[in-house]
């Protein structure tokens, strides 16, 4: 039983290092100049929200915390995946190989304060859209 866990540890730290690999290829293509628009605004929302500090449903939240990670992120990869042509993504994949930003561990504060800042904008438009619906009696102070 015990050899069943560790062979599917391995198998999950396999599976994570290919989808790292993955999207560090998907940067690039998001970057490269024959890639369609549609398909680089998809890359930005992706990268956006995997980097987001903020999650459609909070981690904390037991299981349904991590389900939008768990499936949002992937579904948005395999949906880029496919709008991307296959020639250009080689091509990135095998540049992410020899890529080293596999390991490195930048911060970027400016990426982070616009993701931030697009959330804040978000929810500042939502309440100010849905604010009257539900607080109808602050309108007439």
């Amino acid at each position: 039983m015990e050899l069943t866990w560790e062979m599917d540890i391995k198998s999950w730290k396999t599976k994570a290092k290919l989808l790292r690999t993955e999207i560090v290829a998907l940067y690039l293509a998001s970057k490269h100049p024959r890639t369609p628009w549609y398909a680089k605004v998809l890359a930005v929302l992706i990268i956006g929200y995997a980097l987001s500090p903020i999650d459609l449903i909070p981690d904390f939240i037991p299981v349904a915390g991590y389900l939008d990670d768990l499936i949002l992120i992937p579904a948005g990869v395999a949906l880029l995946i496919k709008m991307i042509p296959r020639d250009i993504l080689e091509e990135c994949r095998a540049k992410a190989h020899q890529s080293d930003l596999l390991n490195r561990k930048s911060k970027n504060w400016v990426a982070a304060a616009i993701i931030v800042f697009i959330w804040l904008l978000i929810i500042y438009l939502a309440l100010r859209l849905v604010g009257p619906l539900i607080f109808p009696f602050s309108a007439s102070l």
